[in-house]
């Protein structure tokens, strides 16, 4: 690559590595997986970023490595021997003050149930609701039908609710 192709991809990662990495944190639930998952990303779209004719379109490739090697991780056999009891917090910001209990509460109870849910159907449920994707973008990013990104959807929030189960109560009651 030559020295404008490798500032414009210097920019693009810039500017996208931190929603790349929650993205990849949601998939997996850990801040150590997140940055290899994408990291993987980031490689393999630098690998091609010379014959990338849409600049337009970045987003949605890197977004597809990431949850294609998150599902391709979660198959290899030492992640299934491994059995996380919680998800690990995301860091603390400073200057992030007030009473962030309820929000703390939730959050930690959608990403401990998140972590109990099969891989591809958290993709599904990380691309539909928390990255904003509707059923055909997802169906595109997963290269599958859009009958299975709905059905996957389905499946994905019984799970989660099942998951949660006395968690989403205590919260309602803590409201």
């Amino acid at each position: 690559m030559d020295q404008s192709e490798e500032r414009e991809f210097a920019e693009y990662f810039a500017a996208r590595r931190d929603a790349v990495r929650r993205t990849a944190y949601l998939l997996c639930g850990d801040w150590h997986r997140a940055d290899d998952l994408a990291q993987t990303a980031f490689v393999a779209l630098h690998r091609r970023w010379r014959k990338v004719r849409d600049k337009g379109a970045l987003d949605a490739y890197v977004r597809r490595s990431v949850v294609r090697a998150a599902i391709d991780e979660s198959r290899r056999p030492w992640r299934r021997e491994r059995h996380v009891d919680a998800v690990p917090e995301r860091p603390a910001r400073d200057g992030a003050g007030g009473d962030m209990s309820d929000t703390v509460a939730t959050r930690s109870a959608l990403l401990d149930g998140l972590a109990g849910v099969p891989p591809r159907q958290r993709a599904v449920l990380v691309l539909r609701f928390l990255e904003g994707l509707d059923v055909a973008a997802t169906a595109a990013v997963l290269k599958c039908s859009e009958g299975n990104v709905k059905s996957q959807t389905a499946r994905g929030l019984a799970t989660l609710r099942t998951v949660l189960g006395d968690a989403l109560d205590d919260l309602r009651s803590a409201q």
